[in-house]
């Protein structure tokens, strides 16, 4: 059993995070466990940017979006020299153990990390783009997913006004999955993802048609990865002769509190990977499958691309 373990965020933000990162905190606690905090991602670690926390250090946190603890970008920590150093200033404070939570790079990065030592690591999956194999859900893609379907309902309420196309553009440069479960919840006519073949001028003869037989306004969903929704919509404007909007939601779907799922899914999370490090358990994140714990082999999961489920696609297509 370990007597010390440090957790970090790392990659984008995503709600829940701090959720996670304060089960992590009391659960070491409670077991008798040190535990520190690495501030501002795998930088931090490089920089030594590292404190122990208390149970007080996570108190009023569970209901913030972010992270407390900040995450940054690091192309030091891309070397070997980087990761050396910043495995070394984690040994200096006696961390035996290290939990890491965010997205695929993250993991990736602690994957590389535990080549170069026994430091038992564990992973936590998050982010808003629910893009990690291995597991349904990723902490944050609740809340984000929420986020987008109230942009939705509202934009929905013009739309129908001035009988518009709105073309609305959410994050996903490689996963389609927020605009294809927003765009489903939401009711959209259209929803274009990375991966998904579409005609973009037969929607806009499709459109055209369903205007002239009375449609009223139209949503269409756009995943960032499969082009820009502001060229998209020019060329829809363009092509069909109706009144054409784009809002681009951009980093306001990493914000706000995180709903009841990514804090209860977190802090379960957060409990499990704390439990498992403490025993010496390495190189397992652990996520959800059919509602259930499980926990995944961490070089599974940075060498294998999770995809879109196609039934959803085909809904998708039938309730268009």
């Amino acid at each position: 059993m370990l007597k010390s373990i440090a957790v970090l965020t790392s990659g984008g933000d995503s709600p829940g995070m701090n959720a996670a990162t304060r089960a992590v905190v009391r659960t070491a606690i409670f077991e008798k466990v040190a535990v520190w905090g690495v501030y501002n991602g795998y930088q931090g670690m490089i920089a030594d940017d590292i404190h122990e926390l208390t149970s007080r250090s996570v108190g009023d946190i569970i209901q913030r979006g972010g992270t407390f603890l900040g995450t940054a970008r690091s192309e030091e920590f891309r070397t070997e020299a980087g990761r050396k150093k910043a495995l070394k200033n984690l040994q200096s404070h006696g961390i035996e153990g290290l939990v890491i939570i965010g997205g695929d790079g993250s993991l990736r990065g602690g994957a590389l990390l535990s080549e170069l030592g026994n430091m038992p690591i564990v992973g936590i999956p998050g982010t808003i783009d629910n893009d990690v194999w291995g597991t349904d859900y990723t902490i944050g893609s609740d809340t984000a997913v929420n986020t987008i379907l109230d942009a939705i309902n509202k934009l929905r309420d013009t739309a129908s006004s001035h009988r518009r196309i709105i073309v609305i553009e959410v994050m996903g440069r490689k996963s389609g999955w927020l605009a294809m479960m927003a765009g489903i919840a939401g009711g959209a006519e259209y929803i274009l993802v990375p991966e998904a073949k579409f005609d973009l001028s037969q929607i806009c003869r499709e459109l055209k048609s369903d205007y002239e037989r009375g449609r009223r306004y139209s949503i269409i969903v756009v995943a960032e990865g499969v082009g820009s929704g502001m060229e998209i919509g020019k060329k829809i404007g363009q092509e069909t002769g109706i009144d054409t909007r784009v809002s681009v939601l951009g980093h306001i779907q990493r914000g706000g509190s995180p709903s009841v799922e990514d804090r209860l899914k977190a802090s379960i999370l957060g409990e499990r990977a704390a439990l498992a490090v403490i025993s010496g358990v390495s190189n397992r994140v652990f996520g959800f499958n059919a509602g259930k714990v499980v926990g995944i082999d961490l070089r599974d999961i940075v060498n294998n691309t999770k995809t879109l489920d196609p039934e959803l696609v085909r809904l998708a297509n039938v309730l268009a």
